[in-house]
C-alpha cells in the first residue's frame, strides 16, 4: 500500500462517516461502514484509476457494502432492540457460563491456528467476508481460501471435542 493512498482515504474519512450516516442513519452502523469501505478500498487499491476521483470511487464501493450489508440483515431475521423489549434482558446463569467456557475455548481454539488459517476464519466466520472477498483481502485463490477455512474447522472442533460427523446425515453413520 503506498502511503499517498493511505493519506488520501485518511483525508475523505469525514465524507465517509458523513455518506454514510446519510445511507444507515445509525452513527454504530456508520462506523463500520466506514471501515468496510476503507478495508475494501485497502484491498483494491490496484483497481483504482488514478484518472478517476479517489472520492467517488470509494463513495461506490461504500454504497456496494451498504447493499452488501443490508442482504445481509435481510438474512439474519427479526432482530429486537433490547430498549424495546426489557424482557428479553433475562440472564440464565449457568447457561450464560457454559456459553462463556465455550467462547473461551473457542477463541483459545482460534488462536492456536496456523496464522494463514487463523486469517481465513477471522474474515468468514467473524468479519463475515465472501470467499471471493476473503481471497480478494488475502491476495490467493478462492479455493485456496475454502481448504485452509475446512482445515481449520477441522482443527477448532478437535480442539473443541466436536465430533464433526456427527451433524451429519445418517448415511455417514452406517445405518442401512
Amino acid at each position: 500500500m503506498s502511503d499517498r493512498f493511505a493519506e488520501d482515504i485518511i483525508a475523505f474519512l469525514p465524507n465517509l462517516r458523513r455518506f454514510a450516516l446519510s445511507l444507515c442513519r445509525s452513527a454504530d452502523i456508520a462506523d463500520d461502514l466506514v471501515q468496510v469501505t476503507a478495508e475494501r478500498a485497502f484491498a483494491a487499491q490496484h483497481q483504482f484509476d488514478p484518472e478517476t476521483r479517489l472520492e467517488a470511487w470509494l463513495f461506490r464501493i461504500m454504497r456496494n457494502a451498504w447493499i452488501d450489508m443490508v442482504r445481509r440483515t435481510k438474512t439474519q431475521g427479526t432482530q429486537i432492540d433490547i430498549d424495546h423489549a426489557p424482557e428479553v434482558a433475562t440472564v440464565d446463569g449457568p447457561r450464560a457460563t457454559e456459553a462463556a467456557l465455550m467462547l473461551n475455548s473457542a477463541k483459545a481454539a482460534i488462536e492456536n491456528l496456523p496464522e494463514n488459517q487463523r486469517d481465513v476464519v477471522m474474515l468468514i466466520c467473524v468479519e463475515e467476508l465472501s470467499y471471493k472477498e476473503a481471497a480478494s483481502v488475502l491476495d490467493i485463490p478462492v479455493g485456496t481460501v475454502m481448504s485452509r477455512l475446512a482445515r481449520a474447522r477441522l482443527a477448532i472442533a478437535e480442539k473443541l471435542g466436536i465430533n464433526p460427523n456427527s451433524a451429519r446425515s445418517s448415511h455417514s453413520q452406517g445405518d442401512g
